[in-house]
């Protein structure tokens, strides 16, 4: 991944605190998008010096798409988007606001949409390109009180897939990522740590990420790879 300009989404959330600095570690030339501020402390002190200096921050919201086509403009070229913005929630069907399922669409769908619709203009242009979305177990299988999140990751799933062969012989992949319980602090406040030595590490997710983005995996495209640990 050496000189490649990264579009990394979700960069300082719980997933991209751990998955951050092994695609840095690489040698890529990471952009993140953030909407706080803070959210840039978060990897200082976690990152080299000498990697963390490879980084670009761009304040952006994801939700909307003039903003998103702006980063994406100011980026110039991406080779590589690994789109890692995503939120959970739960909710019984007959009792789950129709706010809230929007929201769910928003943050995961619609997001991933929007970076995948402006990066992968970018990757035609130029006869390259890497894609990773993440979806969930959940959009696999899901489960009660669960569907709205299930709904949303099974149609990054789907947009995932259709990506992959709109883009066949183009020299372009694309890829989701299908996490279990994935071990953040987030997920350790709200379920108890009792079990976490069987979640999904960020960073486990992070090496997975760097294999699939690599020459290594430049045959596998379309595919729904799944990171369950011991879950």
């Amino acid at each position: 991944m050496k000189g490649k300009k990264v579009l990394l989404t979700g960069g300082t959330g719980g997933l991209g605190l751990g998955v951050t600095p092994v695609v840095v570690a690489q040698g890529a030339d990471v952009t993140i998008p953030y909407r706080q501020p803070q959210d840039v402390e978060k990897l200082k002190g976690i990152i080299v010096p000498a990697d963390f200096a490879r980084i670009h921050f761009v304040p952006a919201n994801l939700e909307d798409e003039k903003s998103v086509e702006e980063l994406i403009s100011s980026m110039g070229k991406v080779d590589i988007l690994i789109h890692l913005v995503g939120g959970f929630d739960m909710g019984k069907t007959h009792e789950y606001s129709f706010e809230s399922w929007q929201k769910q669409f928003n943050l995961n769908l619609n997001t991933t949409f929007l970076t995948c619709k402006y990066s992968l203009r970018k990757m035609l242009e130029d006869g390259y390109g890497r894609i990773i979305t993440i979806g969930s177990r959940a959009g696999l299988e899901p489960s009660g009180n669960l569907a709205a999140y299930s709904a949303a990751k099974a149609g990054v799933i789907a947009l995932t897939k259709a990506i992959a062969n709109e883009t066949k012989g183009r020299n372009i992949t694309a890829n989701t990522i299908i996490p279990s319980i994935i071990d953040t602090p987030t997920n350790r406040q709200g379920m108890g740590s009792e079990n976490a030595d069987k979640w999904v590490k960020p960073e486990s997710i992070g090496q997975v990420i760097c294999f699939l983005v690599s020459d290594a995996g430049k045959d596998i495209s379309g595919a729904v790879v799944p990171v369950y640990g011991n879950a």
